[in-house]
């Protein structure tokens, strides 16, 4: 554009547009006001020539009121978009020509391409600015997702009072929001357009059955999600090399990881092995009381979410893992949890319960026989987000085992909320978990605005537990932040999306 300024309404024309959209209101209500009396006024009273004719003046009045508010309206509308428009396509064709001068004077010395360097950066700057300040105005799904990703939140705490505060361990299955479903979409279609740039069962690496290695698992669907954890983790390590993340996801969001780890490589040399549910041949409803339920229609448990019930059944090569939860973000080398001293015991977790809050009782339904006799009501909870499990104690006591024993009990949801994996973690790792510092695990971030900026720069983890999730608009803004520095901004699927970041 001539100028080199974007197309901006100015003070007396934003004014003009609120007072020609307060027209059109009060002359719809004064055509609405009119038109009631007269026609009432007419049944009651006798219909003269005179009356019929000033009853049709004033209703050809009051619609030409209207129609002229209209095409008042309508006019600077086509104005600013003609403006707007205007300023699209001259900065585009001044982006072009800027782009041919680049090639062509490739072979200047430095000292003559300084100028014209920084000619390029301040207009692509602009050019960022101008579509960033335009995306609003032009995007209006954007704003309908962000009233979405609210309703779908405030849905989230309301169901969570209806369970009387008990603990929803993730969000429900099939309750993703849209972006995140649009994002495994346009990854499909990607795959679909190009079948032959992505293998559909890549070759092991000798990686992943590495006892010496450090490991992860991480039960997802959310494809944004797992890359933030990956990412997080590997920019903390100090040898990326030896960290190997095992991401496990439903089959129909299989294909949707493929693709972004194919076109966005683990960064940093870290190793990412991708699995579906299905590739389990143990997980059916003769070996899992899990599967059996969810084929018998209890749509209130998600095998997504008890899959990690089963680490040492599923990666029995390995003898210890550390389960991180998909809202987490990795700030400190976690090399150190392989050296951590369980004791004997299987699982490490950071405890969460001060004075009575977050205790056994919160949990588990004490009026029933076999909890009073098994467990102690003032027994701290502790959370999931990181959690070392030894898995040679793991199966040295048979955890799964009574995992299963456990879910069978619960069959008609007496025991504990049946949404609540948490719940089965207390239950199945009772008098088998190891505290850890809380310095590991800083939780909170999904819900609880008054979290100390000291622990959360000490943690060596952040975690976003609640519904206010990151990757939603109703995060809370100062921890925002933390979680969108890691996130590949450069997939252009993001945009399409209308993740708000």
């Amino acid at each position: 554009m001539a100028g080199g300024r974007a197309f901006r309404p100015s003070a007396p024309r934003r004014a003009a547009f609120a007072a020609l959209l307060t027209l059109l209101l009060l002359a719809s209500l004064s055509f609405l006001l009119s038109s009631g009396p007269a026609s009432s006024r007419s049944s009651s009273s006798p219909s003269t020539p005179s009356a019929r004719l000033a009853a049709v003046h004033r209703h050809a009045a009051d619609h030409a009121a209207v129609l002229a508010a209209y095409a008042a309206h309508a006019r600077k509308l086509k104005e600013a978009s003609a403006a707007q428009s205007l300023s699209f396509s001259t900065l585009s064709s001044d982006l072009s020509a800027l782009s041919t001068r680049l090639a062509s004077h490739l072979s200047l010395p430095e000292d003559a391409l300084k100028p014209l360097e920084k000619e390029a950066r301040e207009r692509i700057k602009f050019a960022r600015a101008l579509a960033a300040e335009s995306k609003e105005g032009f995007d209006t799904q954007s704003k309908i997702q962000k009233l979405s990703d609210t309703v779908f939140a405030v849905g989230e705490q309301l169901a969570r009072a209806r369970r009387g505060g008990r603990m929803s361990s993730r969000i429900a299955a099939g309750s993703t929001p849209k972006s995140l479903h649009c994002l495994a979409m346009r990854l499909l279609e990607a795959r679909l357009a190009n079948p032959s740039a992505f293998a559909d069962d890549p070759d092991p690496s000798p990686e992943f059955d590495d006892p010496s290695l450090y490991h992860y698992a991480v039960f997802s669907d959310n494809v944004l999600a797992v890359s933030v954890v990956v990412a997080s983790a590997a920019r903390a390590a100090a040898d990326p090399s030896r960290h190997v993340f095992h991401v496990v996801t439903a089959p129909m969001y299989l294909p949707a990881f493929r693709v972004w780890f194919a076109r966005r490589p683990p960064p940093l040399g870290v190793h990412v092995h991708i699995l579906a549910y299905s590739d389990f041949s143990f997980l059916n409803a003769t070996n899992s009381p899990v599967v059996r339920q969810i084929e018998a229609g209890k749509s209130d448990v998600a095998l997504l979410d008890y899959l990690r019930f089963y680490l040492p059944d599923m990666f029995p090569a390995l003898r210890r893992v550390v389960l991180l939860e998909d809202d987490v973000v990795v700030q400190k080398d976690l090399a150190a949890l392989w050296q951590v001293d369980l004791d004997g015991k299987v699982n490490g977790a950071v405890e969460m319960c001060f004075g009575g809050f977050r205790r056994y009782r919160k949990y588990l339904n004490f009026t029933q026989p076999i909890v009073q006799d098994r467990f102690n009501p003032g027994a701290c909870a502790w959370a999931y987000g990181v959690n070392v499990f030894d898995l040679q104690a793991w199966r040295r006591d048979g955890c799964t085992e009574l995992f299963h024993q456990y879910m069978e009990m619960n069959e008609d949801g007496e025991l504990w909320d049946p949404t609540s994996v948490l719940t089965a973690g207390l239950m199945t790792f009772y008098g088998n978990t190891k505290p850890l510092d809380k310095s590991w695990h800083v939780m909170g971030l999904g819900f609880n605005p008054s979290i100390s900026p000291e622990a959360i720069r000490s943690a060596a983890l952040v975690h976003f537990d609640g519904n206010m999730k990151p990757w939603l608009d109703v995060a809370l803004n100062q921890y925002k932040a933390l979680w969108t520095k890691y996130v590949d901004t450069e997939m252009e699927f993001l945009t399409l999306c209308n993740f708000g970041l």
